[in-house]
């Protein structure tokens, strides 16, 4: 029984996680056919990430970046991209109801009565880790595409999970890089 009542709550677990939320938006007009090449390139006034962050969010990026047919270079480039990290955090209320309690069809009359019932609430903070990601072209000093992606940065999480979510968070969010042509 108790087996039963552990696989039960597997799926229950699994809904209440954080899902990271993903946002874009793009300059309209512009040929992303045309951009080959692209290199980092600091924000200035942005918060930046300790240097070990910085180097795995870079490379989640890198990874993606090379799948849609763009080329790092440390040279001239066709497109700039800096980013800018954010942590926040917001508050988790979990509660627990023993079942027992007033309702029909308890007590002594249909809708009298009462009964024990126990509730127990919990909290926790949960660091909100955002990522914006602007790409600029250079020749033209403008913001071509940016995007959002939040719930990616955990400073208290492990490593490889910190490396994960950077991972999934650079999948989710260049799924929309190049946007899609307009339909005529």
């Amino acid at each position: 029984m108790k087996l039963t009542h552990a696989i039960l709550a597997l799926p229950l677990l699994a809904l209440s996680l954080p899902a990271q939320d993903v946002r874009y938006n793009f300059a309209s007009g512009t040929d992303f056919s045309k951009f080959k090449t692209y290199k980092w390139a600091l924000i200035k006034g942005a918060d930046q990430l300790d240097q070990l962050t910085d180097q795995q969010l870079k490379s989640a990026f890198d990874a993606e970046l090379a799948k849609k047919g763009l080329t790092k270079t440390e040279g001239d480039a066709d497109l700039l991209i800096g980013y800018q990290a954010s942590l926040s955090s917001e508050k988790q209320v979990t509660m627990y109801d023993s079942g027992w309690g007033y309702g029909p069809g308890w007590g002594r009359g249909y809708y009298g009565g009462g009964g024990g019932g126990i509730s127990t609430a919990t909290t926790s903070t949960i660091p909100i880790g955002q990522i914006d990601v602007d790409i600029y072209e250079p020749a033209a000093k403008q913001l071509v595409w940016r995007g959002t992606a939040t719930k990616t940065l955990d400073p208290k999480a492990k490593p490889e999970k910190r490396r994960k979510n950077m991972e999934k968070a650079a999948a989710k969010l260049l799924k929309n890089y190049p946007p899609p042509p307009k339909k005529s």
